[in-house]
């Protein structure tokens, strides 16, 4: 797998923008706008933080479901904010090699 599933993804998003409310979920939750999927980012947030948290057997598994809900519901914020996953991906590669801390710097 590569990150052919975040385009896959971007595009069904964008699909589902088309769809019925009653139908869809991302269609409610870009309707509702930038306060519910805020939300929404903040509640998988924070159950990542708590599976993170964990320590038992399941912590690996549990760690991997909440950072796919969190990915999902950033990837609906960029979508209702019209940014592309590519200009997203385009920073990211951007910033590959570049220190944290010089990357940081040049923003302030």
């Amino acid at each position: 797998m590569d990150k052919e599933i975040l385009f896959r993804l971007s595009a069904l998003i964008e699909k589902r923008r088309l769809s019925n409310r009653e139908d869809s979920y991302v269609k409610s939750l870009l309707e509702d706008g930038t306060q519910k999927i805020n939300e929404k980012i903040f509640e998988e947030a924070l159950e990542l933080i708590e599976a993170a948290s964990e320590e038992d057997d399941t912590k690996k598994k549990k760690v991997i479901h909440e950072m796919a809900d969190l990915w999902f519901h950033t990837i609906v914020l960029l979508s209702f904010e019209g940014i592309k996953i590519e200009e997203l991906l385009k920073e990211l590669e951007d910033r590959f090699g570049i220190s944290g801390l010089d990357e940081k710097a040049s923003r302030d």
